[in-house]
């Protein structure tokens, strides 16, 4: 399938270091962290704005992922390209990498907001600040990153930008939240209830009385259901889920069912991709009669 590539960011790496197009290993690890830190921020945004769904869409790893083609400039500026596939049928209008665009816009955010002092984005999930810290480590004490998108003003990352945002790290903070578990107790008077993900790890959650129907269903069938929870919860500093504050969505989910996937490709057009990719030559050599006699072919029975 023809498509195309679309520049969706500029890293430009300013320093001695960088001089004549030169692109080091480290610089290099720099570029992996960017897509690292681009990846799982697309992710985190697209589950945040579509809380019901649990898998992502078709080819969304494809659309996030950045590649370099070219060096740039006389230092060296690295322009990250996102190919577009096009799709079958074509579009009217052309097609965007939306979602890597999404991902860079807030990644820039929050290091212009570390660059003024400013608080950071309210969208940007605080569990991938480990992330985020990471980027820049690399560099020099008189090296920086440039970060620019179009006509924008670019934004400068430097050694010490990881170690300001590790300041917002020391606080709990408060982010989306999408698990699935057993519930073993509930207290409809105060409205919470506790939802283990695992042998270990028991959650609180506090509910609504319009919910108390779906918490006390799956604690009185908790060896045969499980309840999803969908909402807003408290993470530690590093990361970790503490409790559940508000819910936005429960769902009871039969022990060991594989939810239905709506984005999930049909298994005919997996078969059918699989067939192309057999030379037709391949093809040729099958005998004519094979779906009649599949056994005989197989396992030396008789013809029909």
């Amino acid at each position: 399938m023809s498509g195309q590539w679309k520049e969706v960011v500029r890293l430009a790496f300013k320093g001695e270091r960088f001089r004549d197009h030169a692109l080091d290993l480290g610089a290099i690890t720099e570029m992996s962290q960017f897509q690292k830190m681009v990846a799982e921020t697309a992710k985190a945004l697209w589950r945040a704005a579509h809380p019901e769904r649990e898998r992502l869409p078709k080819q969304f790893e494809e659309r996030t992922r950045l590649c370099l083609r070219r060096i740039e400039g006389r230092s060296a500026v690295a322009p990250l390209e996102v190919y577009m596939e096009e799709p079958d049928p074509p579009e009217l209008l052309e097609r965007e990498p939306t979602e890597a665009n999404e991902a860079i816009a807030l990644v820039q955010q929050a290091f212009r907001a570390v660059e003024r002092d400013e608080p950071l984005p309210e969208n940007l999930p605080k569990s991938l600040l480990p992330e985020y810290e990471k980027w820049g480590q690399g560099l020099g004490e008189d090296e920086a990153i440039e970060v620019s998108v179009g006509d924008q003003e670019p934004v400068r990352v430097t050694a010490v930008s990881g170690s300001r945002l590790a300041a917002f790290r020391d606080v709990e903070h408060e982010d989306h939240v999408d698990v699935t578990g057993e519930v073993l107790a509930a207290d409809v008077r105060q409205n919470r209830f506790e939802v283990w993900l695992d042998e270990k790890t028991g959650i609180t959650v506090s509910f609504s009385p319009e919910q108390e129907n779906e918490v006390t269903n799956a604690l009185r069938d908790h060896r045969t259901l499980h309840l999803r929870v969908i909402g807003r919860g408290e993470f530690s500093p590093l990361g970790a889920l503490l409790r559940i504050t508000q819910v936005e969505k429960l769902e009871l989910r039969p022990v060991g069912e594989v939810p239905y996937d709506p984005t999930a490709r049909p298994i005919e057009d997996v078969a059918a991709e699989l067939a192309a990719e057999v030379p037709e030559e391949e093809w040729n050599r099958l005998p004519p009669d094979l779906t009649d006699n599949l056994d005989h072919y197989l396992y030396g029975g008789p013809k029909r």
